[in-house]
């Protein structure tokens, strides 16, 4: 995540961001050092340990109440979310196939919460990897978000399929009302 936001500026201090499936905690540690303490809600289904500065919300992210739920945890805050990010991985077979169209469904159901969720001009960034399916995927992102990079930071192995999206600018719901 470190090198993902110094490619691409989106964890300034004091936005919002809501970490989506973030146990083990890893990039909610970075996101809140770059955002400050109270402005980061870290979303599993999984128990976390508890972590400075960070609002912890035990929550299946599948369940039809996920961004209502989310949305009033959020309102504690007072703020809109500028930020949500997505690490989550499925459990891998080693089946390229199956766990390619495992981490787009998370993808997908991750995209759907960031549109829910962000305030107009957010940000949105998950893991995917590569393979043939994204392709809905990214055609949604290109419809919301005024600008879609994929990014495969350094600290990823060569030899691993994954990479990330980086969804800037987000259009609004008056733009996914219009689909």
């Amino acid at each position: 995540l470190t090198q993902i936001d110094d490619k691409f500026h989106f964890l300034e201090f004091g936005r919002l961001v809501v970490d989506l499936g973030a146990a083990p905690g890893g990039w909610t540690q970075v996101a809140v050092e770059r955002v400050g303490e109270g402005h980061v809600l870290a979303v599993d289904l999984q128990e976390m340990d508890s972590l400075a500065g960070v609002n912890i919300l035990q929550w299946d992210l599948t369940h039809e109440d996920a961004a209502t739920t989310i949305r009033e945890a959020v309102q504690k805050n007072g703020s809109s979310v500028e930020v949500v990010l997505s690490d989550m991985s499925p459990t891998v077979t080693g089946h390229a196939a199956t766990d390619h169209l495992r981490i787009i469904g998370l993808c997908e159901v991750a995209l759907a919460l960031a549109k829910d969720l962000l305030t107009p001009g957010g940000t949105f960034v998950a893991k995917v990897f590569q393979g043939g399916a994204q392709g809905d995927i990214l055609a949604a992102l290109k419809r919301s978000f005024r600008k879609v990079r994929h990014f495969k930071p350094p600290a990823s192995r060569k030899e691993s399929s994954e990479t990330y999206v980086v969804a800037l600018d987000y259009r609004g719901m008056e733009t996914e009302l219009g689909e």
